[in-house]
């Protein structure tokens, strides 16, 4: 395009985008599948710690169980590789791509596969699990920024919620397999479901080759034209349509807004600028990285991970449940079932309503189970005839299992889907990669935590703390419900540059009586013939590496 001939805007704040087509749809929803990738290397760890043949490798002969660091050591090293992928993964994005990025994750995922199924001894699957760590955060972080740049805005929410569904069914899949392989007694029993990841990584890096860049990406490198024809692509629409014209004018014209309030200078500034602002403001980019790194933060704190990490040997202490292999796939099967729920919900009643609801159906189930598992459940038990310790009161074991899976309802039909959506939405463009990076960052860093300090918290020769440990993610989920009560903002129906402008203009409480009234394209000097008064050459000049 020439220099100053401008693009067609529009004042019309329902005109910024063309209507949603199955050519969106599907290729949104492949994005989604790198849920997959999360899903399966988070679930199928808990069969191989349970495996007698994997066992025997990390302990030694006639060992029947790992030791609490042991355990606690191999699930929580991906989850430390996967803090750090997902904060390098920002500064990645912002130079290679979206997608590249994605795929760049998906090489270094590959890797740590090949090592963690070549390993016969604690240190080799160690480092092949820190590896593929990194590409887990590569891919965890940028899917979401992705999704969240390219999805149309009006099914933006339930689109992104595919991204959970796919962690659910990762962790189907994982279910499924360990189930498969327990009774095996060779090295099959870990490496097949070790080596099942390789299909994941390949299926989403190779897919990945064919679909369009982020079109914000694009804009933000100074690359116009590209964004057009990314648009077109995603959008099904010729590269003259009113509407590619509409929405590529209004992502400028947002951009060269946040230009003017917000420089984009070198790579320290870059990271600086994600921390500046006031903390009582609520438009301020502080406040925002705080909400999506304490958002994140909260999803892990309602304990889920606790359920799908360690339920297998959690289930099989108790003495009341005769296949534990077969709870731990019901409740992956109840995650599974109730995360599509949101793809309706997310859209029809948004997501604060989701966050809120479910956080409060999420801790009266997990102090259930602790009170139940305290007073008549799993914390009193006897000797049976073979000296092993069964749970007094069978009854009250399966009510709190019940309870377990109703626990894992709420959480996958809200706080699932909801805080990775809530995350892709909330930051401008300028921050947006480094914000998204944070915040998955932050998912990890407590899923390490949690994975580290949990086998301390249960094991019988350490705190034992039984059911009593549902009393500490009934507390959390409480902390987590005033949390979304108070500062989660409704973000339903706009787009990306719109939420910027409703988080500048409201509180979380009133956000969602919040309407667009103006297009970022008419603020930054729309003109009667209908072209945004900006010099695209100029816009070219200013893409810069961060």
């Amino acid at each position: 395009m020439p220099a100053g001939a401008g693009l067609a805007a529009t004042s019309d704040v329902e005109r910024i985008e063309a209507p949603v087509t199955w050519k969106a749809y599907l290729l949104c929803a492949f994005a989604s599948f790198g849920g997959i990738l999360f899903g399966y290397d988070s679930g199928y760890i808990n069969g191989v710690t349970g495996s007698a043949v994997f066992i025997e490798i990390i302990e030694g002969p006639g060992k029947t169980a790992l030791t609490g660091p042991h355990n606690s050591l191999i699930v929580s090293i991906l989850s430390a590789g996967t803090f750090f992928g997902a904060i390098i993964a920002g500064d990645v994005s912002d130079i290679l791509g979206r997608k590249w990025t994605i795929i760049t994750g998906c090489g270094i995922y590959l890797i740590g596969v090949i090592l963690q199924t070549a390993s016969q001894s604690l240190g080799l699957l160690v480092a092949g699990r820190l590896i593929a760590g990194v590409g887990v955060g590569f891919e965890s972080a940028i899917v979401i920024l992705y999704m969240s740049e390219i999805c149309p805005r009006k099914v933006r929410g339930a689109l992104v919620a595919g991204y959970q569904f796919c962690v659910t069914l990762g962790l189907l899949v994982a279910s499924c397999v360990d189930y498969a392989v327990k009774n095996r007694t060779d090295s099959g029993s870990y490496r097949i479901p070790i080596g099942i990841q390789f299909a994941w990584g390949l299926i989403l890096g190779g897919g990945l080759m064919f679909l369009p860049d982020s079109p914000r990406f694009f804009v933000k490198r100074g690359r116009v034209e590209q964004a057009r024809q990314a648009l077109c692509n995603l959008r099904g629409q010729p590269a003259d349509s009113e509407y590619v014209e509409a929405e590529l004018a209004e992502i400028i014209a947002n951009e060269e807004y946040e230009r003017s309030i917000m420089p984009a200078g070198g790579w320290v500034n870059g990271w600086a600028n994600c921390f500046k602002g006031s903390l009582f403001k609520s438009n301020s980019n502080l406040r925002k990285t705080i909400l999506g790194t304490s958002l994140q933060m909260m999803q892990q704190w309602t304990g889920v991970n606790f359920i799908f990490y360690y339920s297998t040997p959690f289930l099989a202490s108790t003495g009341a449940i005769t296949n534990t292999f077969l709870i731990s796939l019901i409740f992956t099967l109840v995650n599974v079932c109730s995360t599509p729920i949101a793809f309706y919900t997310v859209e029809k009643l948004g997501r604060r309503p989701l966050l809120v609801w479910g956080a409060l159906g999420m801790l009266i189930c997990q102090f259930l189970v602790a009170i139940i598992g305290d007073t008549v459940g799993f914390n009193h038990t006897h000797l049976n005839a073979a000296g092993a310790s069964i749970a007094d009161n069978i009854s009250a074991v399966n009510a709190q299992i019940a309870f377990i899976a109703i626990f894992i309802f709420f959480f996958a039909s809200t706080w699932g889907p909801g805080a990775w959506i809530v995350i892709g939405e909330i930051f401008p463009l300028p921050i947006r990669s480094r914000g998204v990076a944070l915040s998955t960052a932050s998912n990890w860093l407590w899923n390490t935590i949690i994975a580290v300090i949990t086998p301390y918290m249960v094991n019988p020769d350490q705190a034992n703390l039984k059911s009593n440990v549902f009393f500490i993610w009934g507390g959390l989920c409480t902390i987590a419900f005033i949390y979304a009560y108070f500062l989660i903002p409704e973000t339903k129906g706009l787009s990306l540059e719109q939420v910027d402008k409703m988080m500048e203009e409201t509180t979380p409480r009133t956000s969602a009586g919040w309407k667009p009234h103006t297009t970022y394209a008419s603020d930054m000097g729309m003109k009667e013939n209908g072209k945004l008064d900006a010099n695209i050459e100029d816009v070219e000049r200013k893409g810069s590496i961060f």
